[in-house]
């Protein structure tokens, strides 16, 4: 997630589970995976978060998607969901 803006107070991103919350910088970016690397249909349950709303002003972020593996050969073969099986497709 990358943060266009800066934020005086508020608006960061929390993770519950590891208690931690990152406040916006602009400029800034965090990475995280969504799913375990053991088993890539598993969602990796440290790593939900929340936005929190910006006590003033305006939070602009960006959502950037990372994939580790081919997405675009099930997608073309308009399959929403592929299996993967050690890393292949």
């Amino acid at each position: 997630f990358m943060y266009a803006n800066d934020v005086a107070q508020g608006g960061g991103t929390r993770f519950p589970e590891l208690n931690i919350t990152m406040q916006p910088r602009m400029g800034s970016a965090i990475f995280w995976p969504s799913v375990l690397d053991e088993d890539l249909n598993a969602l990796e349950p440290y790593t939900r978060h929340e936005a929190l709303p910006p006590e003033s002003g305006v939070k602009i972020g960006m959502n950037y998607w990372i994939h580790q593996y081919d997405y675009r050969t099930p997608s073309s073969k308009r399959c929403k969901w592929a299996v993967r099986s050690h890393g292949t497709m």
